[in-house]
């Protein structure tokens, strides 16, 4: 059976799709893998991906990707997958999401991939929408920019990670060098391409949560682009990090977590959705 905590990439044994039980979407996500090398251009405390390197992903294999896409929906539509692997309670298909073992606008085959799952999705009949769950690190590329426009045409949305806005921060959390304005650009050319969520892990790091410093900071940088975003999913630690620094972090009590969402609805006006 398919559990919250656990989003392995190889449950239904391909390479390129994967299902979880998705908490914020809210039942059963298809994802879609574009870095099955577990190499990503960031290195997130949290990482839930085991044995995570730096680096890009290999070529992939589009016909192959299609195909295993349209195989498990029709196993999910038309055969027992969701009898035989989801809990009742759960057995609603949500979505398509591109996430996986890393970045995956940092695949040049990306623009491509959303393409497939649309071509897939037109032959189901499907009204599912497409996300993309993304760093945001690489919005300035044009082929990302398309995808992504491809995406949102497709009634589509990306989910972009801002875990925390100052300098610092981003550094030791997200292990790259810290640039709050590139990532309000890209946050916000994002927007003007297709529906866009924050997505934000809040814990504690050695015993400390984030400090008023940090939350300031978020709101400050969110605060002129709010008109612009659908919302924030606030979500704190599901599943256990596979990173050197586990140890380290520790979940914040869910009256913190609603603490720190109504302080971003009051400064932003942003809805927040909560995932303690």
């Amino acid at each position: 059976m398919l559990r919250t905590d656990d989003h392995s990439r190889d449950s239904a044994g391909l390479r390129y799709v994967y299902p979880v039980i998705s908490r914020r979407a809210g039942g059963v996500s298809v994802g879609i893998n574009l870095n099955p090398n577990n190499a990503c251009n960031w290195a997130c405390v949290y990482c839930q991906v085991e044995g995570l390197t730096r680096g890009g992903p290999p070529p992939i294999d589009l016909d192959l990707l299609e195909q295993e896409l349209s195989g498990f929906l029709e196993a999910v539509l038309h055969g027992d997958f969701m009898q035989r692997c989801v809990p009742l309670e759960a057995q609603r298909l949500m979505d398509i999401a591109f996430s996986g073992n890393g970045e995956p606008t940092s695949s040049p085959e990306f623009p491509g991939a959303v393409a497939r799952v649309a071509r897939v999705l037109s032959n189901f009949s499907l009204n599912l929408p497409p996300r993309l769950i993304t760093n945001g690190s690489l919005l300035h590329r044009s082929d990302v920019q398309s995808g992504i426009r491809h995406l949102g045409s497709l009634g589509g949305e990306v989910w972009f990670k801002l875990d925390r806005a100052g300098a610092d921060e981003i550094q030791e959390i997200n292990g790259v060098p810290g640039a709050p304005e590139k990532i309000s650009r890209a946050l916000e050319t994002c927007a003007g391409l297709a529906r866009t969520w924050v997505q934000t892990c809040w814990f504690a790091l050695d015993g400390d949560p984030p400090s008023a410093g940090s939350v300031d900071a978020y709101c400050l940088l969110l605060r002129p682009l709010a008109h612009q975003l659908a919302g924030v999913h606030l979500y704190g630690l599901a599943r256990p990090s596979m990173q050197a620094a586990a140890s380290r972090l520790t979940a914040l009590p869910e009256p913190d977590m609603q603490l720190f969402a109504r302080r971003i609805e009051i400064e932003t006006g942003l809805k927040v959705i909560v995932s303690p």
